[in-house]
Protein backbone atom coordinates (compact mmCIF):
# COMPACT_ATOMS: atom_id res chain seq x y z
CA UNK A 1 0.00 0.00 0.00
CA UNK A 2 0.97 3.35 -0.81
CA UNK A 3 1.29 5.64 2.04
CA UNK A 4 0.84 9.53 1.15
CA UNK A 5 4.09 9.89 2.99
CA UNK A 6 6.15 8.61 -0.43
CA UNK A 7 4.11 10.66 -2.72
CA UNK A 8 4.07 14.52 -3.69
CA UNK A 9 1.59 17.03 -4.20
CA UNK A 10 1.56 20.41 -6.24
CA UNK A 11 -0.07 23.77 -4.28
CA UNK A 12 -1.33 26.44 -5.40
CA UNK A 13 1.82 29.01 -6.78
CA UNK A 14 3.31 25.47 -8.14
CA UNK A 15 5.01 24.58 -4.74
CA UNK A 16 5.73 21.15 -4.26
CA UNK A 17 5.28 19.13 -1.01
CA UNK A 18 6.18 16.05 0.23
CA UNK A 19 2.80 13.81 1.56
CA UNK A 20 3.96 15.38 5.36
CA UNK A 21 2.84 19.08 3.96
CA UNK A 22 6.76 20.49 3.85
CA UNK A 23 8.23 21.69 1.14
CA UNK A 24 10.39 19.08 -1.14
CA UNK A 25 14.25 20.19 -0.73
CA UNK A 26 16.31 21.21 -3.37
CA UNK A 27 17.77 17.71 -3.29
CA UNK A 28 14.40 15.57 -3.75
CA UNK A 29 13.67 18.16 -6.55
CA UNK A 30 16.95 16.60 -8.62
CA UNK A 31 16.87 13.18 -7.54
CA UNK A 32 13.18 13.00 -9.39
CA UNK A 33 13.85 14.96 -12.35
CA UNK A 34 17.21 12.10 -12.05
CA UNK A 35 19.87 14.94 -12.19
CA UNK A 36 23.25 14.09 -10.50
CA UNK A 37 25.17 17.62 -10.08
CA UNK A 38 28.78 17.38 -11.61
CA UNK A 39 31.66 18.81 -10.06
CA UNK A 40 33.15 22.50 -11.28
CA UNK A 41 35.11 22.81 -14.10
CA UNK A 42 38.68 24.20 -12.96
CA UNK A 43 38.89 27.21 -14.82
CA UNK A 44 41.06 27.76 -17.92
CA UNK A 45 42.07 31.08 -17.47
CA UNK A 46 42.79 34.08 -14.62
CA UNK A 47 39.97 33.90 -12.18
CA UNK A 48 37.99 31.99 -10.07
CA UNK A 49 35.10 29.92 -10.66
CA UNK A 50 33.08 31.88 -7.90
CA UNK A 51 32.86 34.70 -5.22
CA UNK A 52 31.50 35.55 -2.28
CA UNK A 53 30.81 39.34 -1.27
CA UNK A 54 28.62 39.28 2.20
CA UNK A 55 25.44 37.28 1.14
CA UNK A 56 26.13 37.29 -2.38
CA UNK A 57 27.74 34.25 -4.46
CA UNK A 58 29.39 35.33 -8.17
CA UNK A 59 30.01 32.43 -10.39
CA UNK A 60 32.07 32.63 -13.48
CA UNK A 61 30.33 32.22 -17.03
CA UNK A 62 29.93 28.79 -17.50
CA UNK A 63 29.83 27.44 -20.98
CA UNK A 64 27.66 24.69 -22.37
CA UNK A 65 28.90 21.32 -22.85
CA UNK A 66 28.12 18.26 -24.61
CA UNK A 67 29.76 14.93 -22.98
CA UNK A 68 32.12 16.82 -21.08
CA UNK A 69 33.59 19.35 -24.44
CA UNK A 70 32.49 22.67 -25.50
CA UNK A 71 28.27 22.30 -26.90
CA UNK A 72 29.56 23.87 -30.14
CA UNK A 73 27.70 25.94 -32.96
CA UNK A 74 25.80 29.38 -33.58
CA UNK A 75 21.95 30.13 -33.05
CA UNK A 76 20.66 31.01 -36.06
CA UNK A 77 22.96 29.29 -37.92
CA UNK A 78 23.64 25.61 -37.09
CA UNK A 79 21.81 25.61 -33.60
CA UNK A 80 18.07 25.66 -33.29
CA UNK A 81 16.46 27.60 -30.61
CA UNK A 82 15.72 24.71 -29.03
CA UNK A 83 18.68 22.84 -29.15
CA UNK A 84 19.73 26.57 -27.40
CA UNK A 85 17.19 26.09 -24.89
CA UNK A 86 18.03 22.47 -24.16
CA UNK A 87 22.16 23.78 -24.06
CA UNK A 88 21.34 26.86 -21.77
CA UNK A 89 19.28 23.89 -19.33
CA UNK A 90 22.61 22.15 -19.59
CA UNK A 91 24.56 25.16 -18.41
CA UNK A 92 22.12 25.87 -15.49
CA UNK A 93 22.94 22.05 -14.47
CA UNK A 94 26.51 23.09 -14.21
CA UNK A 95 25.70 26.16 -12.07
CA UNK A 96 24.15 24.66 -9.69
CA UNK A 97 26.75 22.01 -9.26
CA UNK A 98 29.23 25.17 -8.68
CA UNK A 99 27.10 26.80 -6.46
CA UNK A 100 27.30 23.16 -3.76
CA UNK A 101 30.50 23.31 -4.33
CA UNK A 102 30.45 26.84 -3.17
CA UNK A 103 28.66 26.54 -0.44
CA UNK A 104 28.41 22.63 0.71
CA UNK A 105 24.51 23.09 1.17
CA UNK A 106 22.35 24.22 -1.85
CA UNK A 107 19.42 24.90 0.91
CA UNK A 108 21.43 27.91 1.50
CA UNK A 109 20.79 29.45 -1.45
CA UNK A 110 17.86 32.09 -0.44
CA UNK A 111 17.39 33.39 -3.98
CA UNK A 112 19.01 33.50 -7.59
CA UNK A 113 19.29 37.34 -7.70
CA UNK A 114 20.16 37.21 -11.76
CA UNK A 115 21.37 35.43 -14.89
CA UNK A 116 23.49 36.98 -17.81
CA UNK A 117 23.24 34.86 -20.92
CA UNK A 118 25.48 34.91 -23.82
CA UNK A 119 23.75 33.53 -27.05
CA UNK A 120 26.83 32.76 -29.84
CA UNK A 121 24.32 34.21 -32.78
CA UNK A 122 24.22 35.14 -36.30
CA UNK A 123 23.03 38.99 -36.74
CA UNK A 124 19.66 37.83 -37.64
CA UNK A 125 19.16 35.52 -35.04
CA UNK A 126 16.42 37.40 -32.93
CA UNK A 127 14.82 34.71 -29.66
CA UNK A 128 17.96 34.91 -27.62
CA UNK A 129 15.29 35.02 -24.93
CA UNK A 130 13.86 31.39 -25.83
CA UNK A 131 17.41 30.68 -25.32
CA UNK A 132 17.97 31.81 -22.02
CA UNK A 133 14.74 30.35 -20.64
CA UNK A 134 16.33 26.87 -20.81
CA UNK A 135 18.53 27.89 -17.66
CA UNK A 136 15.74 29.95 -16.12
CA UNK A 137 12.83 27.34 -16.37
CA UNK A 138 15.59 24.73 -14.75
CA UNK A 139 16.13 27.19 -12.04
CA UNK A 140 12.55 27.36 -11.33
CA UNK A 141 11.32 24.17 -11.50
CA UNK A 142 14.35 23.13 -8.87
CA UNK A 143 14.58 25.85 -6.50
CA UNK A 144 10.71 27.37 -6.93
CA UNK A 145 10.42 30.80 -5.87
CA UNK A 146 13.96 30.84 -5.07
CA UNK A 147 14.66 30.10 -8.65
CA UNK A 148 12.98 33.13 -10.32
CA UNK A 149 15.55 35.68 -11.06
CA UNK A 150 16.30 38.98 -12.61
CA UNK A 151 17.77 38.20 -16.58
CA UNK A 152 19.69 39.57 -19.16
CA UNK A 153 20.32 37.81 -22.51
CA UNK A 154 22.42 38.75 -25.21
CA UNK A 155 23.48 38.14 -28.77
CA UNK A 156 27.61 37.99 -29.02
CA UNK A 157 29.55 37.07 -32.38
CA UNK A 158 31.28 34.66 -30.69
CA UNK A 159 31.59 32.59 -27.01
CA UNK A 160 34.95 30.70 -25.75
CA UNK A 161 35.37 27.73 -26.95
CA UNK A 162 32.70 28.57 -29.55
CA UNK A 163 30.50 27.35 -27.39
CA UNK A 164 26.86 28.08 -28.14
CA UNK A 165 25.77 29.67 -24.99
CA UNK A 166 28.06 30.93 -21.76
CA UNK A 167 25.65 31.72 -18.75
CA UNK A 168 26.78 33.76 -15.42
CA UNK A 169 25.10 33.85 -12.37
CA UNK A 170 24.58 35.75 -9.00
CA UNK A 171 23.05 34.41 -6.17
CA UNK A 172 21.22 35.37 -2.37
CA UNK A 173 22.74 32.88 0.47
CA UNK A 174 21.77 32.63 3.51
CA UNK A 175 24.19 34.40 6.79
Amino acid sequence: MLSAYNRTFTVEGGLKLTGKGEPMSVYEKLKGLDIVLPEPTPPVGTFVPFLRSGNLIFLAGHIAKVDGRPWVGKLGGNISTEEGKQAARTVGIDLLGTLQTALGDLNQVSRIVKLTVLVNSTSEFTEQHLVANGASEFFAEVLGEAGKHARSAFGVAQVPFGACVEIELIAEVVN
